[in-house]
């Protein structure tokens, strides 16, 4: 994450006010990990319905992790993008890490109806699911994702892992109001032929909608690993490193949090406009890389 953050202009932080955002974040659950301790204000399960808090998969633990981890079985090396905000979970994916629409329309509708209570500005959803074969049920999703966007939520999703071919954007991400999310790992990772960049969904070249709208880091990415061990008082493999598109959306979910953190009035479009023009070109097509690279330092000046 020190890489990250230093590619990403997050390094060092400035000052922020003491207001810390509620992100939301649909995906294979959360442990209890000692870097999320006190992060979790609620978990809701729409897989196994149960009724504490649990990840049977790793994927949204680091997810988590990513987004507002303390770091501190790495003594700050590893702490997340906005390590002031705090979760809202829902379980919507298996073990296996596959899920339903069924489940994600009612994670999405469940985000909606606590909003106010947990004052949820943004949602992440690393989950990348592709063309559904029912028309309907892609056009509900598309819906559902819409509705939490107009209700003041920020809906911030992966673009997805079935690239590098045109077209391939996640159908979570086709939206026009949501903030599609791309990987790119810039100059970083050049050697790697199992970089992100080159298996990110990439957005249609005759579409009116382009996608994605911004890209961050992927490739190796390290944070909260569920399946650590404690033994005798010390805590063993607490941190692990995943890639993909699922990696690069909660950098930007934090990214937002910094930025709500900051300027607390600031509207879903006015948030995506600043992020858009705040990015750095990589020199890609539009289709691969949006605007460009996320950039803190750039997104939290005043606007």
């Amino acid at each position: 994450m020190q890489r990250v953050r230093e590619q990403i202009a997050a390094q060092p932080l400035e000052t922020l006010p003491d207001r810390p955002i509620t992100v939301a974040v649909l995906d294979t659950g959360v442990a209890r990990h000692p870097d999320l301790l006190g992060k979790v204000i609620c978990f809701r399960d729409f897989v196994g319905h149960r009724n504490y808090m649990y990840d049977d998969n790793g994927h949204g633990t680091h997810v988590c992790g990513i987004i507002c981890g303390s770091g501190i079985l790495s003594e700050g090396a590893f702490h997340g993008v906005a390590p002031d905000a705090r979760l809202v979970v829902g379980k919507v994916l298996d073990g296996k890490g596959d899920g339903t629409t069924e489940s994600m329309l009612e994670g999405l509708k469940w985000i909606i109806k606590i909003k106010e209570r947990y004052q949820i500005r943004i949602l992440n959803i690393s989950v990348g699911i592709g063309n559904l074969d029912e028309v309907k049920k892609e056009r509900a999703l598309q819906e559902q994702i819409d509705a939490v966007w107009d209700s003041g939520i920020a809906v911030i999703c992966a673009a997805g892992n079935k690239g590098p071919s045109a077209g391939s954007i996640s159908s979570v991400g086709g939206s026009r109001k949501v903030i599609t999310v791309g990987c790119h790992d810039g100059e970083f990772c050049r050697d790697n032929p199992r970089r992100c960049e080159t298996y990110s969904g990439r957005g249609a070249l005759d579409s009116d909608i382009r996608k994605p709208d911004i890209v961050a880091p992927g490739t190796d990415i390290v944070s909260c690993n569920a399946d650590y061990q404690s033994l005798q008082g010390r805590i063993y493999n607490a941190y692990t490193s995943k890639s993909g598109t699922s990696m690069a959306t909660p950098i930007v979910a934090g990214a937002a949090a910094l930025a709500l953190q900051k300027y607390p009035d600031m509207t879903n479009e006015e948030l995506k406009q600043k992020m858009t023009m705040t990015a750095t070109d990589l020199g890609e097509s539009w289709n691969k890389q949006g605007w460009g690279m996320i950039h803190v330092k750039r997104l939290l000046k005043s606007y």
